[in-house]
């Protein structure tokens, strides 16, 4: 296999899977919003504490379809510059993941 037909395909995997976090996260948005719509406006029986844990696991999976993105480019022409930077981004990306996860388990902001 050609190494530019392979690079062109690890760059298309990487920008679908940047794609994907972004889908994710803006789903997880709208989702959080309509139903904030719906308990404010309709009067509808939903936990804000289970809006926010739902609209964070999808963040942190999102999340993680970016650091597979960032993986895979990097992994095309790894400089020593590139590898600093893409252990940067994942090592904040999944301590912001980690900590976002652990706040909605273990620190309800409300009780219902």
């Amino acid at each position: 296999m050609d190494f530019a037909l392979s690079t062109d395909i690890i760059e298309i995997f990487a920008f679908i899977f940047g794609i994907a976090g972004a889908a994710l996260i803006i789903y997880g948005g709208l989702r959080a919003v309509i139903r904030v719509i719906y308990r404010e406006v309709m009067k509808r029986d939903i936990s804000y504490n289970h809006i926010r844990r739902d609209f964070t696991s999808k963040i942190v999976f999102g999340l993680e379809f970016f650091i597979a993105a960032d993986i895979l480019t990097t992994f095309i022409a790894p400089t020593q510059e590139e590898l600093i930077l893409l252990a940067v981004v994942v090592i904040i990306r999944t301590v912001l993941g980690y900590f976002l996860a652990r706040e909605t388990k273990e620190f309800p902001l409300e009780e219902e």
